[in-house]
């Protein structure tokens, strides 16, 4: 059983590879952040068979705090290692301001720096990673990732400021990197120019994205999915409802309620259709049309009831039985004249998808009773 040791082990990046090592019967973990006595350190670096070196200083209350808090640590760790000849993996999360002469950048690439030559000096096999802005769940919030501070305060209707809608923002999402991260416990890699990468980067505006998050808090009004097909939309639209506050998690829909039950929309999407929540009292029939080319399906989901249909210019009427005890979808195809009936002593609740959103100007819908009536 190896002995993986994770540095900033309660940081954004170091929480999300936690608890996904932590489900692995095959691994020990071991943990160190900054509420730990640093005297622990060495003999957590003796025990490590994988080193996950993720702590590091971003906002300091002083400048000089960036040089402890990256190099420093990150040289008493190599420093150690190759004192006591250790030749573990060893990985560092750097961050692309090493390239930059801030104090910051700085003491990045002197952190890099002391990993890369403890690489060389024990053969041990060192990982570099140059993260661009990381995003995804558990980040803090107007702290250092614009994603987690426009996710948390659209959701809570808290004012926003964008100072250059123009300017690109590089940004990996934390699965991606973890993902990456435990490739590397079975030796996969992929480096750039001598650093390890995580891919795939997504580059936005950052207008664009605001934009995009914007809509993600309007998609309740409107009952609305986003394009989850786009690679970046599904995951800022992941970490945008992870920054939801909790008394927040639900939100109404709009019922119309008549006598015979209540109808109501629950999801629309411009390009795959509207589901719909249909509930229908004992003994009611609705429906009694039919359509050119708008299709639908049908899944009662509580209760029992018949659905008719009769092909137009026919005479012969086709029931499906349906029940609640049964889960079974039923296509409704264009070209047959069709209803759903509650034959049940409790209210029947069908959940139905139609293939495109109702248009009052062409509604392709045609009344005509299914029974014919002599």
């Amino acid at each position: 059983m190896r002995t993986i040791l994770i540095t900033g082990a309660d940081g954004f990046v170091g929480k999300n590879l936690r608890v996904d090592l932590q489900r692995r019967q095959d691994l020990r973990l071991l943990c160190f952040d900054v509420q730990n006595d640093p005297a622990v350190l060495e003999d957590l670096l003796d025990q490590a068979d994988f080193i996950f070196h993720l702590a590091g200083v971003n906002r300091p209350q002083q400048v000089e705090d960036f040089d402890t808090g990256n190099k420093g640590l990150s040289e008493r760790i190599c420093g150690h290692l190759t004192r006591t000849g250790k030749r573990v993996p060893l990985v560092l999360s750097s961050s692309t301001q090493a390239a930059f002469d801030n104090p910051y950048g700085i003491s990045k690439r002197a952190a890099e720096q002391a990993v890369f030559a403890y690489g060389r000096e024990t053969g041990g096999a060192a990982y570099v990673f140059r993260l661009p802005n990381v995003f995804g769940k558990w980040c803090r919030p107007n702290y250092n990732s614009a994603v987690a501070t426009f996710c948390y305060n659209i959701g809570r209707d808290l004012p926003i400021q964008v100072n250059d809608p123009e300017v690109v923002l590089n940004l990996v999402y934390i699965d991606d990197v973890v993902k990456t991260f435990l490739l590397l416990l079975e030796g996969e890699q992929e480096r750039e120019e001598g650093f390890s990468v995580v891919k795939p980067v997504h580059s936005v505006k950052l207008g664009d994205m605001v934009d995009l998050i914007g809509s993600f808090r309007k998609s309740r009004e409107v009952r609305d999915i986003p394009d989850l097909s786009h690679s970046l939309t599904k995951k800022l639209y992941s970490t945008y409802l992870s920054y939801l506050p909790e008394d927040r998690f639900s939100y109404p829909l709009k019922m119309n309620i008549d006598e015979r039950g209540s109808f109501t929309e629950f999801i629309r999407t411009p390009d795959r259709g509207q589901v719909s929540v249909n509930i229908s009292k004992p003994g009611i029939t609705k429906g009694n049309h039919w359509h050119h080319t708008k299709n639908e399906k049908f899944l009662v989901v509580s209760g029992e009831g018949v659905i008719r249909f009769r092909k137009i210019g026919t005479n012969e009427v086709i029931t499906y039985t349906i029940s609640g005890q049964k889960l079974e979808v039923v296509d409704i195809p264009p070209g047959y004249t069709h209803n759903i009936t509650n034959t049940g002593r409790t209210d029947m609740v069908t959940v139905m998808w139609c293939n495109e959103l109702f248009d009052p100007e062409n509604s392709d819908t045609y009344y005509e009773h299914v029974e014919l009536i002599e």
